[in-house]
Parts: structure tokens; C-alpha cells; sequence
């Protein structure tokens, strides 16, 4: 007769192998130090990363996370030059990177919906896009998703560039541009200004981009290298950054508590204004597989990006992003792995 113990043990060392086979490569012992460009200021809208870290995600992973708020074209410098492995960015960054030549890919569209909006004071009748027709639309400059979503709008609409007068305010000064009627409407993000404006007890109207047509909205970059080489590099920050999502998506009001660590101005007479932001932005996260992108909105987005004349020739799509990692990762992630 055998020696059961002998089984058990052999039993014992094949499971735990074959436990560690899935669970993929052990994290480094001492976390690597990773700088990651984040494209705007430290902001509430933020919670999933900063979830990610304080419950230790990023860690478990091996990653140290520095963030760094500079602007979002840095991101995709460095990115695309290969000095650092991710950046957040705004979709169109990802197409117009491509065209000059920068091997940069996203690989989690983080932003499910367009986050770009035109709003008006509900006193001007801007209803529908066409309701723009004739009138005068502010906008903090000709460059970035703002300009691109309201191009994108005229063009779902079938309006052409002269049948709306866009202003530039050179900053962003929106708010203030449309209160004191220099202009009917403006643009800007729908989980920001038209808040703003509300809250100061003016009725407003929005036409979200969303609404009318797919874009691209803001994702996770990286580039052909990284994939290639370091696969499991990326498996490791998507792992993290998504049960960072996860737990944000699931509970907020706990997001939204440990965003206070990060970001200034979250508690006391701001406190309800960001905690109506972080709800206003929770919706334009949501999706039936969280960080998927939409191959139709990366048509749709070169499509408008070449109509304005920012892409000169065609693309090969395919190579701008994958949905590989997230596809692999998410199923996990939603299991509580």
C-alpha cells in the first residue's frame, strides 16, 4: 500500500503549483518606482488610481506609483519615446501621435463615453445641435477633445464649420464666458463646468457629445515596445488600476474618501461640488467590460480628426490600441482577483 502522505504532499506541491501558473508571474519583492503622467491636475476624477494605491493594489503588483499632473502631450512624448511605460490620455492624443510616427497604443479605454459637452444657459434655446446655427460657441482653444468634440458635433449634426461662429478665449474661461453672454455657448467638459454653473442657480442646457456620436475618450497609453517585451507589465498595472475602478464604480462615497489624501479642496465648502463631480463622472466609466474599446468610436474619431484636416493620410486603427489585456484581465478582476 502506498504512503498517503506521500500522495498528499505530492498532491500539496502540484496544486500550489499550478495555483501560481494562473495567478502569473510573483511581483517583485521591492516595488519598482513608475512615474505616471496623469494629464491634468490632481482631481477627484482621479479616485480610481488613488484607490489603487491606498488599498495596496499597485503594490501587490510590484509598481510604486509616482503621479505626475503635467500636461498630457508630455504623456505622450515620453511615451512614445519609450522613457516611460504608460501615460493617461485623450483618444484623438492616441491617433495624432500614430500619424507622426510614434509607436504609442492605448490599452484601457478608461473613459466609456466622450466626456466633452456644449452648454448654454437655458435662457439662449440651444436645445439640439441645430440650435447652434448662427450663433456664437466659446472655446478655451482650437486644440485638445474640447475642440475635436464640438468639431464632432457639428458634424453629426450636418452643420458645417462656418454655421457657427467658435470663439477662442484663449484659457478656460467658459464659466465666466457664458454668465456674462459673451458668448450663446461654450464647451468643455460635461462633469465640470456645466456643474459649475448650476450650482450658482443659472438653468442650463447641455448637448453631450456622447449623445450624438462614438469617440474615443480618455485611456491607458503605452507603446508597441512595452507589449512586446513586457507584457507582463502591463498585465500587472491593468490588474491594479481595474480593481482600483472596480472598487470606485462599487463604492464611491469610500473613493471619494480616500481621494481627500490626494487631492486639496475635497472637504469643507468644496466638499459637496466634488462629490457631485466624482458622480457626475462615475457614468462615464460604466461599461459591460470596463476599459473595452469600441473599434466603431476609433473609426468614428479618425474620421472626424481627418475631416478637420489633423490626419493627412489613413491609418492602420488596429495597431492604435488593443483590447487584448483588458479582455484577459477584467473577467478576473470582476471575480474579486
Amino acid at each position: 500500500m502506498r504512503d498517503r502522505r506521500g500522495i498528499l504532499v505530492a498532491f500539496g506541491l502540484a496544486l500550489a503549483a499550478a495555483c501560481q501558473a494562473f495567478a502569473g508571474p510573483a511581483a517583485p519583492a521591492t516595488p519598482a518606482p513608475l512615474r505616471l503622467p496623469m494629464g491634468y491636475i490632481a482631481n477627484v476624477q482621479f479616485a480610481p488610481f488613488y484607490v489603487a494605491v491606498e488599498k495596496g493594489y499597485f503594490a501587490q503588483e510590484g509598481l510604486q506609483i509616482a503621479f505626475d499632473y503635467s500636461f498630457e502631450t508630455n504623456g505622450v512624448q515620453l511615451v512614445g519615446a519609450g522613457q516611460l511605460p504608460f501615460a493617461l490620455v485623450s483618444g484623438e492624443q492616441v491617433l495624432l501621435a500614430r500619424a507622426q510616427g510614434l509607436p504609442v497604443v492605448m490599452v484601457a479605454q478608461w473613459y466609456q463615453r466622450y466626456p466633452i459637452a456644449v452648454f448654454a444657459l437655458a435662457e439662449k434655446g440651444i436645445r439640439t445641435p441645430q440650435d447652434l446655427r448662427g450663433r456664437t460657441v466659446g472655446l478655451p482653444g482650437f486644440f485638445g477633445a474640447s475642440y475635436v468634440g464640438f468639431k464632432a458635433l457639428l458634424y453629426a449634426a450636418g452643420l458645417s464649420d462656418e454655421a457657427v461662429k467658435a470663439v477662442d478665449l484663449g484659457g478656460f474661461t467658459q464659466v465666466a464666458a457664458v454668465k456674462e453672454g459673451k458668448v450663446d455657448a461654450a464647451v468643455g467638459y460635461i462633469n465640470n463646468e456645466p456643474l459649475v454653473l448650476r450650482r450658482s442657480g443659472l438653468p442650463v442646457h447641455v448637448l453631450d457629445v456622447a449623445d450624438y456620436t462614438a469617440l474615443v475618450g480618455n485611456g491607458i497609453l503605452t507603446n508597441e515596445r512595452t507589449i512586446r517585451d513586457q507584457p507582463d507589465l502591463v498585465r500587472r498595472f491593468l490588474r491594479a488600476f481595474l480593481r482600483g475602478l472596480r472598487d470606485t464604480l462599487r463604492d464611491p462615497k469610500e473613493a471619494f474618501e480616500i481621494s481627500k489624501k490626494y487631492v486639496e479642496g475635497l472637504s469643507g465648502e468644496n466638499e459637496a461640488a466634488q462629490w457631485e463631480v466624482l458622480q457626475a463622472t462615475l457614468p462615464l466609466w460604466q461599461a459591460e467590460m470596463p476599459g473595452r474599446s469600441d473599434p466603431r468610436a476609433w473609426q468614428e474619431m479618425a474620421a472626424v480628426l481627418t475631416r478637420m484636416g489633423q490626419l493627412k493620410e489613413p491609418l492602420d486603427l488596429h495597431a492604435a490600441y488593443t483590447n487584448a489585456f483588458v479582455e484577459e484581465i477584467w473577467p478576473q478582476v470582476e471575480r474579486g482577483r
